[in-house]
């Protein structure tokens, strides 16, 4: 029998207008149901009932009646949006050295941003002393100036500049890696699928894990932190996550975490999926538990508190001399106070941003320790985090979740949640 849980807003996954939702729950699952009066009857899986979703959520108030009435598509950021700007997002090229099947951004054939642009459009978003700004794509190190956006966005007052990156050309140049670390990039954002290269050919197209390995080594010689970010795709590679967060943590201080990234269905992805093709955030929950064992206390991973806890989650750790992770924080309960964007930004800049033990600190780190000093140094060069964001597509968007998005593409001198920015239509068939 259905129970109606939670009245929020949607789009009709083929013409994109706004439509009323509903969260419906059957037993433990819970659906997001819509209806358009053009095209009919829509659902889609968002909770299978591995986890207390009420109590994951917390206190997040459901959508009012007539709240955020040209949402998503008047979206620039309006007055009535719940969040503000964590990490922005700029695509400074279209073109792309892979033809991955997901990929909501279509990378591939187009041209590069003008530097010149580039610059406007830096000067335009920043808020200096504040801005984490993440150049994206496209794949970013196809540009051979992008050194010089990195030391332009620098200059214009951004504090954190993230590189978004297949780690291709980070691999295979050295020089190219150096000359970012020389520019002042901050930490580097790295596609990182598992540890087979069955899973790469499935996804990428090619086998591409030594060249992961070859990209972490050159990073960390140049003291570039990298936090792994895999696109987790049901069928493909759900099974290797445990896989993946030991490799990462036998690679710190040089990875800084993995960011886990459910598949989404937009970009070049025709139809939508059948409720087997995704993969909820309570299901990387129970996949993390069961695959990472006790490398992985279950109440150290928490929801977010800055953007929607559907959305987000993270996990704050330190990699001890045994690579062991020893969590930061734990609770006994999902609720946790809220936390601003610019809290959030300061979280994950502090943790993902490398710094470099040097001396008789370095030897120290190197074997086991027992005074307070040694730890905080511990939390300084070793820190580690596990997070999680949940991308919604026109299948299961829930304007509920997207007035809390604190990650922004800047497009057209305007703020854009992701999800509303790279948001498209589908043909009414699942696949």
């Amino acid at each position: 029998m259905c129970k109606i849980l939670r009245h929020t807003y949607s789009v009709c996954p083929v013409c994109l207008k706004r439509i009323p939702a509903v969260h419906a729950g059957y037993g433990k699952e819970v659906y997001l149901e819509k209806k358009c009066p053009e095209h009919g009857d829509f659902s889609a899986i968002i909770w299978r009932g591995l986890r207390d979703l009420e109590a994951w959520r917390g206190d997040v108030p459901p959508i009012a009646d007539g709240e955020n009435e040209n949402c998503p598509h008047a979206c620039g950021l309006c007055p009535e949006h719940k969040q503000g700007t964590c990490c922005v997002l700029l695509e400074v090229t279209k073109r792309c050295n892979l033809r991955c099947p997901f990929c909501f951004a279509e990378g591939g054939a187009g041209e590069d941003l003008a530097f010149e642009t580039v610059k406007e459009h830096l000067r335009a978003l920043v808020v200096p002393g504040k801005t984490l700004v993440q150049l994206s794509g496209g794949e970013p190190t196809v540009r051979d100036d992008l050194p010089q956006i990195v030391a332009a966005a620098k200059e214009a007052g951004c504090q954190y500049v993230q590189l978004n990156t297949n780690g291709i050309r980070l691999a295979e140049d050295e020089g190219y890696v150096r000359s970012l670390a020389e520019a002042g990039l901050s930490f580097v954002f790295m596609q990182f699928d598992g540890m087979d290269d069955g899973i790469y050919r499935a996804l990428r197209g090619r086998d591409l894990l030594g060249v992961k390995r070859q990209a972490i080594d050159n990073c960390a010689r140049h003291n570039l932190g990298v936090t792994l970010v895999p696109t987790l795709v049901p069928q493909v590679n759900t099974q290797d996550i445990g896989n993946i967060i030991r490799f990462a943590v036998s690679q710190s201080p040089a990875v800084r975490g993995v960011h886990f990234q459910p598949v989404s269905y937009f970009g070049r992805i025709p139809a939508l999926p059948s409720d087997d093709r995704r993969f909820t955030l309570d299901e990387l929950l129970e996949a993390i538990e069961e695959q990472a064992g006790d490398l992985v206390p279950e109440d150290s991973l928490r929801p977010s508190r800055c953007d929607h806890p559907l959305c987000v989650f993270h996990g704050d750790y330190i990699v001890m001399p045994d690579q062991s992770l020893n969590p930061l924080h734990r609770t006994s309960k999902y609720r946790c106070a809220t936390a601003t964007a610019d809290q959030n930004r300061s979280f994950i800049a502090r943790r993902w941003q490398r710094q470099e033990a040097e001396g008789t600190e370095e030897q120290e780190l190197k074997s086991d320790f027992d005074s307070f000093d040694s730890f905080l140094r511990r939390v300084r060069t070793h820190s580690f985090t596990l997070t999680a964001m949940v991308f919604q597509d026109a299948g299961n968007l829930d304007l509920e979740r997207l007035r809390r998005c604190s990650l922004h593409v800047f497009a057209d001198g305007r703020f854009v949640p992701l999800c509303a920015y790279y948001l498209t239509g589908h043909v009414n068939t699942p696949s």
